[in-house]
């Protein structure tokens, strides 16, 4: 039989062996776990300094057709996207059609002919007689500077006798002025009765033509109707000098140049377009944003230089996304912009080394819209954390996400 004091000393040492366990268990269980990162190469690739904006299609040439004068338009025939040649006749805009006029209507305008009429032969009358007493002026006036010169009569008489001729001269301008004011109301009594006869009148179309060779863009006047002066009709322009035009930020303006090269993107095509910008408007204008902030942007200009076999399917106010190329290295050092952060004022990286994240500080250059290109500090092919978080200190351990999902 085993004695007391031995079965007493093994239970000691099974309970210490437990105690050890299980104090192991617990610091193994409170042990700082590796954080998950995602872990990328710094590698070398191209960095890209752009300025990205929303930009839309516009024909350059454009013109807006009008009517120049009142006149009925006929029912447009043309469709928008229709070729049109310079000096195509576009439509044949017709006098305005007379209106009818109703028997009372129409005595009142014979009334009107047989008073201008008489009006007409009553100012013919006055102007005959006008005639008469300025001929009788003139001639009175030729005797009175004969008898003066003879000595026979006073300077007096004289000057009265040339007061009398421009009084009668003045007297035959007005009659003939008035000769012809008559004969105008006679005309426009006439006119104002063949306005109202229903029968066929004489109508000269006036024509016009196409200022440029080009397509119909928009038909403004579709129905037919009368017109007044300045009436926009039709708007044509040629699809070849297609521009692009983008709002663009003021502060993002000032960075860009004549000549700048632009690539165009989410156009509608499979390969994006090229460009290179014209001009910058000096000008800018406020513009609410879709926040409700009040942004200023003035509006640059690009001219498209892709051949134009690639873009014939654009037209005009269509919409694309514009990049601006500032600054292009397609072989250079760089790392996300995402594994970039601030230490003491300067920028830093985490890099990984034996399974633990490594504070490493760098010195940047261009920083891109995705990458960053690094000066120093780094070499290619060395694991850098893409997204640092607070987690991440200086010798923590991490492991990455995809030997996680494994």
């Amino acid at each position: 039989m085993p004695s007391k004091k031995l079965v007493l000393s093994k239970k000691l040492v099974l309970t210490s062996i437990g105690a050890i366990a299980a104090a192991a268990l617990l610091l193994w269980s409170f042990r700082p776990q590796p954080v998950p990162v995602d872990i990328v190469q710094a590698g070398v690739g191209p960095v890209t300094v752009s300025i990205r904006e929303q930009a839309r299609t516009r024909i350059k040439d454009q013109f807006e057709i009008s009517a120049p004068v009142t006149g009925f338009a006929p029912r447009l025939e043309w469709d928008p996207g229709d070729p049109v040649s310079a000096g195509e006749v576009l439509l044949d805009l017709q006098p305005v059609p007379a209106s009818v006029l109703d028997p009372r209507a129409r005595e009142s305008a014979e009334a009107q002919i047989a008073r201008a009429r008489a009006a007409l032969a009553a100012a013919e009358a006055s102007l005959e007689s006008a005639k008469s007493r300025a001929e009788l002026a003139e001639r009175d006036l030729e005797r009175m500077m004969s008898l003066y010169q003879k000595g026979t009569i006073a300077e007096s008489r004289l000057d009265r006798a040339r007061a009398e001729r421009r009084q009668a001269a003045a007297e035959l301008r007005s009659t003939e002025s008035g000769v012809e004011v008559a004969r105008q109301t006679l005309r426009h009594a006439r006119a104002a009765l063949v306005q109202g006869s229903s029968g066929p009148a004489s109508r000269e179309a006036f024509e016009i033509q196409s200022p440029i060779s080009g397509q119909v863009l928009q038909v403004l006047h579709e129905s037919a109707g009368v017109v007044e002066p300045g009436r926009p009709l039709l708007r044509i322009g040629d699809p070849a000098s297609l521009e692009v035009i983008a709002e663009v930020l003021t502060d993002d303006a000032v960075r860009l140049s004549p000549g700048l090269p632009v690539e165009f993107e989410r156009w509608g095509g499979e390969q994006p377009l090229f460009g290179e910008v014209r001009r910058i408007e000096p000008s800018a204008f406020t513009k609410i944003s879709a926040l409700g902030v009040e942004e200023q942007r003035t509006l640059v200009v690009i001219d498209i230089t892709s051949p134009r076999r690639e873009w014939t399917a654009l037209g005009h106010g269509y919409r694309m996304d514009a990049r601006f190329v500032l600054w292009r290295n397609p072989a250079i050092l760089n790392v996300p912009n995402g594994a970039l952060f601030r230490m003491e004022e300067s920028p830093a990286v985490f890099i990984v080394e034996g399974g633990r994240a490594r504070l490493r500080k760098v010195v940047t250059g261009r920083r891109g819209e995705l990458y960053t290109q690094i000066l120093s500090g780094l070499e290619a092919g060395q694991l850098v954390i893409a997204h640092p978080d607070k987690e991440i200190t200086d010798g923590a351990r991490v492991v990455p996400y995809q030997s996680l999902l494994q």
